[in-house]
Formats: C-alpha cells, sequence, structure tokens
C-alpha cells in the first residue's frame, strides 16, 4: 500500500510538473502592439492589461503620438523587441512595410471577416486586416444650428436643408455674421495645421477632390493627379479658414486640442472630424443630442445624393521577423481581441469602433451617435465617399500640401502653391515610390 501510495504521489507531482511546465511554455510569447490611434490609448492599456491577467501573456501597448506613427515604427521596427502588432494605412503604406508582414490567411482574423474588401491582399496572401471602419464629414452642434435656424430670416429653417456648397456655405456665412447674436466665436472651429490638426486638411479634406477626380475618370489610382476638382478645394479650405473662431493667420498656432475646444464649449456650430471623435465630445460634457454630422460638400454637380466619408486606414499587420512564440502570442492575443466578451466590449463599446468582424453582432454594436448619422445617410440612399487617401503617394507629399496651405491662409503664399504642391508633388512622390 506504501509503495502503491509513493507511486500515486510521484505520479501526482509529474503531471503537476507537467502542467505548470506547459503554462510557462504557453506563456513564453509576449505581445508588442504599437498602438496609430492615440485617442484610444487608455482603453488599449486596460484591454492588455486584463489580458495579461487572464492568460499571463505579457502585452505591451506603446501609442505613437499624433502624426509620428511612420517614424516611430521606422525607428522600432529593427529593435531586437521589435514591434509583434502594427499597422499600415492602406495599399501605399504597405508598399513600405509588405517585407514585414505574415501572411494572416490562417489567423482568426481573417476567417472572421466580413469581406476581403477590408483585406490587404498582394499575391494571395493576407498582408493587413482593418479593425475599425471609420466616418467622418462636418459635425455640427444641433443645438447651436437649431438656434441659428430660430434667428429671424435665418438662411434655413431646418438642418436636413444642407445638402450642398451653396447652402452650407450660406449658413456659415450668416452664422459668421451673426455671430455675437449666437454666443458663438465662429461658424467652424479653428483649423489647427500643427501636427496634431493639420491631417484633417492635408489628408481628410484633400480626399473629396482626389475622390471626385477617380470617380470622373473611372480610376482607383494614379500616378500624375491632374487636379481638376482644385477650384473646389479651394472653396471648402476658404470657408473654413474665413467664417471661423480665429483669423486666417492665426492657424499655425492652433491645435487639434484648441479646435476640439472650439466645439465642445459651444464657442463653433461645425468641426470637420470622424466618429472617433464621439468619446471626446461626450467626455467634455455634450450629449447624443447635440451631436450630428453632414457630408463634406465642395460644390461638385450631383453633391446632393453625397453621403459621408467612409473606410479604413487601420490595417493590422503581424511582424514576421518577430519570434515564433511572440507570432503565436499575438496571433492569440488578437483572437482573443475579437472573440472574447471582454476584447469585443473594448472596441465596440469603450473604443467606439465598427469592426469588420462576424464576431460583432447587435450587443457589441458601438453606441455612437455619429455613427448612428452615418447610418442615417447610408439608410437614406446617399453614396458613400471613399477613402481614396489611402492612394496618397507619401508622407512627403501630404506635407507639402499642408504647408502649402498654411502659407496660403497666412498670406505668404498664393493658391499656386497648393496647386503646385498637389499636381507635381504627386507626380514626383508617387514616381520616387515606385522606382525599381
Amino acid at each position: 500500500m506504501k509503495k502503491i501510495f509513493a507511486m500515486a504521489l510521484a505520479l501526482a507531482l509529474m503531471l503537476t510538473m507537467v502542467t505548470v511546465a506547459a503554462s510557462a511554455e504557453a506563456a513564453t510569447g509576449s505581445v508588442y502592439y504599437l498602438n496609430f490611434k492615440p485617442e484610444q490609448d487608455q482603453q488599449w492599456q486596460d484591454l492588455a492589461k486584463l489580458y495579461t491577467e487572464k492568460t499571463g501573456v505579457p502585452v505591451t501597448v506603446v501609442t505613437a503620438a499624433s502624426g509620428t506613427y511612420e517614424d516611430t515604427l521606422r525607428s522600432e521596427i529593427e529593435k531586437a523587441d521589435a514591434p509583434t502588432l502594427f499597422q499600415v494605412n492602406g495599399p501605399v503604406g504597405l508598399k513600405t512595410w509588405e517585407s514585414y508582414c505574415l501572411d494572416l490567411k490562417d489567423t482568426a482574423l481573417y476567417t472572421n471577416l466580413k469581406s476581403d474588401d477590408f483585406a490587404l491582399i498582394k499575391d494571395n496572401t493576407v498582408m493587413g486586416i482593418a479593425y475599425v471602419i471609420e466616418t467622418y464629414g462636418i459635425i455640427y452642434n444641433k443645438t447651436l444650428l437649431a438656434k441659428y435656424c430660430a434667428l429671424p430670416n435665418a438662411v434655413i429653417k431646418d438642418a436636413s436643408e444642407i445638402v450642398n456648397f451653396a447652402t452650407l456655405k450660406a449658413v456659415a456665412d450668416d452664422i459668421q455674421a451673426r455671430k455675437d447674436e449666437m454666443g458663438v466665436m465662429g461658424a467652424f472651429t479653428s483649423a489647427g495645421m500643427d501636427s496634431s490638426s493639420d491631417w484633417r486638411f492635408k489628408t481628410h479634406l484633400a480626399n473629396l477632390p482626389i475622390y471626385y477626380e477617380y470617380k470622373a475618370d473611372g480610376i482607383t489610382s494614379t500616378d500624375a493627379i491632374k487636379g481638376t476638382y482644385l477650384d473646389n478645394y479651394k472653396m471648402i479650405w476658404d470657408l473654413y479658414i474665413t467664417d471661423a473662431t480665429c483669423a486666417p493667420a492665426m492657424i499655425g498656432a492652433k491645435t487639434g486640442d484648441d479646435a476640439r475646444s472650439d466645439f465642445t464649449l459651444g464657442d463653433a456650430v461645425f468641426y470637420q472630424n470622424g466618429t472617433w471623435e464621439y468619446s471626446a465630445c461626450i467626455d467634455a460634457g455634450m450629449t447624443d443630442d447635440q451631436l450630428g454630422m453632414l457630408p463634406i460638400y465642395i460644390g461638385v454637380a450631383g453633391e446632393e445624393n453625397q453621403g459621408l466619408c467612409t473606410g479604413s486606414e487601420n490595417y493590422w499587420c503581424i511582424n514576421k521577423n518577430a519570434k515564433a512564440e511572440n507570432i503565436d502570442a499575438t496571433k492569440a492575443f488578437l483572437e482573443w481581441v475579437i472573440t472574447s466578451d471582454e476584447g469585443r466590449d473594448a472596441l465596440a463599446n469603450k473604443m467606439g469602433f465598427v469592426t469588420p468582424f462576424k464576431t460583432f453582432d447587435e450587443k457589441y454594436s458601438a453606441n455612437n451617435a455619429l455613427i448612428k448619422a452615418a447610418n442615417e445617410y447610408i439608410a437614406a440612399g446617399k453614396t458613400a465617399v471613399a477613402w481614396t487617401f489611402t492612394t496618397m503617394p507619401s508622407e512627403t507629399w501630404k506635407n507639402g500640401v499642408g504647408n502649402a496651405l498654411l502659407e496660403y491662409a497666412q498670406g505668404s503664399g498664393d493658391w499656386n502653391g497648393v496647386a503646385t504642391a498637389f499636381v507635381d508633388g504627386w507626380a514626383t512622390e508617387y514616381a520616387a515610390a515606385n522606382a525599381k
């Protein structure tokens, strides 16, 4: 009996050791996520901590400062402890980083994807997968716009009447002229042109003339943009910097925080930004009833049928040069993010993301007034504006356009400088990016 007891005890100890060893082996991998979106940094930190507590797998989240992601990735990717998970902004961004991209075809990310439209696929290799579908336009304060509509001789009686650039301009001009009567500082927020804000205009606003040129020419990319709709780009930019909370010459000193404050404090009626701004607006004390969104109208024929700008520039990629155990740990982490209750709640309800994965049902549908506004345009049959800015040839091109926009606003340059940066800069940067 003693021998049998001793053997049983030894067997139990061996099983315990095997179990511990297996657990240790399962937790040997680690995850390093280089996050692109500063506005969701805290939610990612919280989610990483929770996953580590549940699994023992270390998850590190580093968030690049706004406008510095490419430079940060470039400096991190060659380190011994390089990111195991990073992102690219679309086909152009992929060209820079495709040699680092693992084929995601056998991952839960890809098998749960609703459509290949949300994947970056090259030579039958799934190199990147979008994790959030976003929408942007002109966010407006419903309460303030209703206040304007109630004024004597208002241009419109209801926000639904703004269906083209001519009406948008007439309303903005009138609000600007009657800003003291309205109790605001301007129709539009300040158009900040530092790195925390200039992407709204050199990238997101510039999307509109590119989109309409592609649409007119029946193409999806080009090596030489013609600038067909640059006059329209000028019209909307002039409106933004003229009917604003600050003088055009001041925008170089204005930031993204300044623009957000203009809007959330009720100093401006209109604010170009996207669905990702919802949490910031709510945190600042606004309510769902105050938030609406209009398309960015630029004066193109037929724009009455235009919807909001919808797409993604956020594609997850796994670093194929990472250690095998870290690659496996990263795959497992991402599977948990898109399938677990905690992960789906974080993405949909805490971060406010609309995701392209089959695993997100109504329970995990973002409660976001700006997303609801976007869905209303879709339900009304309006045509969403595609995110063609993912075909912009380089960050250098964007910076060239941004600098020219700022010089024009400040009076130190003219619109020809913007046109040159837009058209000639595109050809130069495309050629450089595609040189053999």
